[in-house]
Formats: structure tokens, C-alpha cells, sequence
């Protein structure tokens, strides 16, 4: 369904939220369901477009965790979350969705998908919720914001229409996946309302190599594999198991983008990633292998004789790294030859020069300031009356629906507290 464009001065709503994806809609719902009246502005032709690709179209809800293991999981100002994610909790989170009929499962890493697998479901509950508490859903494209002697606000559009209420929630996202929205218009707002906007940065994105052998196997897939980060200083960044993707410009796959949410100082250290081909094989055992192939191949050169060992692709990088003249034959190997081999494929190093841009990211690292803005509230510290929710925060967390908990926490507390504003502050008309 299309939202229907704002032709006229509205002056009779409370709160308008700006943007429509989870932080928008959670504020939203939470400020009417506490009786606000609500203006919910979204500058696409439908709401929470970002919201149905995230986790492959299946949307990671949460993560079955206490609050303290989400701020354990927040490097970057994880602690300003305290109070919002204990009044708005994982559990609760999930308590949420499926009081309103949304049933959930969990699964690896404690990680909270819907059981139907859809993120539109997700998308329809807060749909449904917005329109069972009376939230009015607009779209309008916000240009500026202008706060009135009185203490009230005009919310502009680059095409002259306005919109005055009492209280404001900028929940605009970042400015990863622009297509979806999010191009960091809120950045701008926020700035002209006097707040500091710490640089975006990506984070939970591929990651830039300048190695020859990344382009040499782009297209190749690996499953099942090992891989660490290192800094330059060789201390251990990150370590995981799963799938890695190699690409033109280097390397991808969920194994990456979880590890480039720990490669934050590009700036200040050099990162290298080392693969690991056969993690279920530890170094005797691996040889022990090698060594049935070499019996099986004995009668081949060394570069044809890997082929039950590794993937195509990835047999020439493998052999030149190794040393070994790739048409020496396989039974004339030494076992000396044999073990730089059995090293090359227990640790593949890649060095990492940096990540792909910020359009190609998950999650934006970066945004308003928080010591800017009140943790229990999210009210702003300079203005009266404006609340920030999501994204647009300078809080951001790794993979594993850490992000989007951020999200439904503040975005809750964003609209609990905005109501709770409306109601105490003095009487106010348009």
C-alpha cells in the first residue's frame, strides 16, 4: 500500500516520527499506544523497506540474550543503551512480536528469526499496530525543521508544505543501503538543530584486499572454513567458522561482514585475514590426508593433484604459495615441501586494505553524538522536545540482531518518553 503524499498544514498532531523503518515505526507505536497522538512521515511510497532485506529477507529480530550481552556486543558506546534496553529488553522484544501473533524461533547464536522465515510478517505486525493504535502514516520528504519561540516545530518539505507539532522523533536511519531510503538526511537535521554528528563510517560490510589471488578466485564460495583477523602487531581482532566469498575487489560472506564490525582503526593499523581451508582437520591429520591424495596422484604433476583436496579456484594460489614447482611430480614431493603446503592451507593470509563504501554496508557506524542526547529518554540534551531513535544514533553493534534490538530499545523509549513530554510539558497549541 502507497502513502498518500501530505497536500495541506497539519497542526493537530502531538509527535511526528520522521522515517519509517523499525526505529520509526517501534517509536511510533510506543507514543500512541500511551495515547499520543502520532504523525508517523516517510519519505519512500512505503514503510520499512530497509527493514524487509535484512537477514536475507528473513529479518533477525533480536537475539535471545539479556541486555547486558547486547552492550557486551555494542563496541562502539554500547553502555549509553543501558536504560533503554532494560526497559525495552530482548525478551521483551520477543514477548512483543509474539503477543502480537508473530511466532518466533531461535536459532544459532541465539539468533531470533520469525518461524514463517518472512520479514514482511514482521513488517505487517507493526503495519497492523500502527494502525490499531490510531498512528496517522504519511509520506513526506523532510527538508528542514524549524523550532518556534513557543517550543514548538515546523517540519518542512523541500516542496513548501509544513507540519507543526510539539514534539519530534528523528529515527531517519543512517546512510547504508541509500536505495532503501537511508542516505543520512537526518545527519543533516540534526546538525541544523545544533548537534554534533560523529563521521559515518561503514561497519558489517565486504572488505578491500589488493591481493592478486582474491581476483584470481573471485566467485569462489567456501563453506565450512576458518578465519582470523589479526592487527599489524599480529594480536588476535576476531575469530570465526562459517562461509567466506571471494570477490574482484576482495572478500565477502557473513564471516566477513560479522569481521569488519571488529576492523574499526584502518586509519591506524593494517588487518590480516588468514583462512583456513579444512578447520575439521587439525596439522597431523591434514597431513595424514595430503599424503592419500599424493598416493592416489602419484603418477601426476603437483598442480593436478589437489583436485579432491581443494576447489578449483583456489588450487594455483595454493601451489604457488606453497613454493613447490607446480609440474614436479607428485611422488618425488619431500616432506619438507609437504608441510609449507600443509602451512599455506591451514592459514591462506589476506591482507586487508579497508572496507567497500558505505553504500554497500549493513550498518552505519557513526551519527548524532550521544553525549548529546539523554540514555534514559532519548530526549536531545540541546533541544527541548526532539528525540532521536535507531541508526541515526552513534551506536552500533555486530551481526546477530544486535542492531535491529537497538532499534525496537530506543526507538521504544523514544516514543514512551515524547509522550510522556506532551503530556507534562505546558499547554500548547498550533
Amino acid at each position: 500500500m502507497k502513502l498518500p503524499t501530505a497536500r495541506y498544514r497539519i497542526s493537530d498532531e502531538e509527535i511526528a516520527v520522521i522515517g519509517g523503518g523499525p526505529a520509526g515505526m517501534m517509536a511510533a507505536v510506543s507514543a500512541a499506544a500511551n495515547g499520543a497522538r502520532v504523525l508517523l512521515l516517510e519519505k519512500n511510497d512505503r514503510l520499512g523497506i530497509k527493514l524487509c532485506i535484512t537477514g536475507k529477507g528473513r529479518c533477525n529480530i533480536t537475539n535471545s540474550c539479556t541486555p547486558q550481552t547486547v552492550i557486551q556486543n555494542t563496541p562502539r558506546n554500547g553502555k549509553f543503551l543501558y536504560s533503554s534496553l532494560n526497559r525495552f529488553s530482548p525478551s521483551d522484544v520477543y514477548e512483543f512480536f509474539e503477543r502480537n501473533g508473530l511466532k518466533l524461533k531461535v536459532e544459532r547464536g541465539n539468533r531470533v528469526f520469525p518461524v514463517s522465515d518472512r520479514a514482511k510478517d514482521v513488517l505487517e505486525v507493526l503495519k497492523n499496530l500502527l494502525s490499531r493504535n490510531g498512528v496517522k502514516v504519511m509520506r513526506f520528504k523532510v527538508n528542514d525543521i524549524v523550532v518556534n519561540d513557543d517550543g514548538s516545530f515546523d517540519i518542512l518539505s523541500d516542496s513548501g508544505q509544513a507540519i507543526r507539532c510539539k514534539a519530534v522523533i528523528l529515527a531517519t536511519g543512517g546512510k547504508s543501503y541509500p536505495k532503501t531510503g537511508s542516505t543520512g538526511d537526518g545527519y543533516r537535521l540534526a546538525e541544523r538543530l545544533g548537534h554534533t554528528v560523529v563521521e559515518p563510517k561503514p561497519s558489517i560490510v565486504p572488505l578491500e584486499s589488493p591481493d592478486p589471488d582474491c581476483v584470481e578466485m573471485q566467485g569462489l564460495s567456501l563453506r565450512n572454513v576458518g578465519v582470523r583477523a589479526t592487527d599489524k602487531n599480529g594480536r588476535l581482532v576476531y575469530e570465526d567458522f562459517g562461509e567466506l566469498m571471494f570477490t574482484h575487489f576482495g572478500i565477502s560472506g557473513p564471516t566477513v561482514l560479522s569481521m569488519s564490525a571488529h576492523l574499526r582503526d584502518f586509519d591506524k593499523t593494517g588487518y590480516t585475514v588468514s583462512i583456513d581451508f579444512k578447520p575439521a582437520l587439525d596439522h597431523k591429520k591434514l597431513d595424514e590426508r595430503i599424503l592419500r591424495d599424493f598416493e592416489k596422484f602419484s603418477n601426476r604433476i603437483f598442480r593436478n593433484s589437489l583436485g579432491d583436496l581443494l576447489p578449483a579456484k583456489a588450487i594455483m594460489p595454493v601451489v604457488r604459495r606453497s613454493g613447490i614447482d607446480p609440474f614436479k611430480p607428485v611422488h618425488s614431493i619431500e616432506r619438507k615441501e609437504r608441510q609449507t603446503l600443509l602451512s599455506v592451507i591451514k592459514d591462506f593470509r589476506i591482507e586487508v586494505s579497508g572496507t567497500r563504501p558505505i553504500e554497500e554496508a549493513v550498518v552505519t557506524s557513526g551519527g548524532v553524538d550521544t553525549g548529546e542526547i539523554d540514555p534514559r529518554t532519548m530526549e536531545s540534551k540541546l533541544v527541548r522536545g526532539l528525540f532521536f531513535a535507531g541508526e541515526i544514533i552513534d551506536v552500533d553493534a555486530y551481526t546477530g540482531g544486535f542492531n535491529l534490538q537497538i532499534a525496537w530499545s530506543t526507538g521504544y523509549s523514544a516514543g514512551l518518553s515524547a509522550s510522556k513530554y506532551c503530556d507534562t510539558s505546558e499547554d500548547w497549541q498550533c
